[in-house]
């Protein structure tokens, strides 16, 4: 069931996909820079509970998804 916190989520990756894209092609950030803005957003060195662990291994591979093929998150 779907929950505030997963909307949450949705929104946010929503305007990170509009945004870091429109900012690439007005020239005000270069691709690498996109890169390590998503790189930041990955989590991989997270700690916490297993399950605070596991959700942010979950975030990682997403994000490094997304970063592998330039694609959306929803499209895969």
């Amino acid at each position: 069931m779907p929950t505030v916190r997963n909307h949450a989520g949705q929104a946010a990756l929503s305007i990170c996909e509009a945004l870091l894209p429109a900012k690439s092609k007005r020239g005000v950030l270069p691709k690498h820079k996109i890169v390590g803005v998503l790189r930041d957003a990955t989590h991989e060195n997270a700690i916490g509970s297993e399950l605070e662990i596991e959700e942010h291994r979950a975030v990682a591979e997403l994000m490094n998804a997304i970063i592998a093929d330039g694609s959306s998150a929803r499209r895969s």
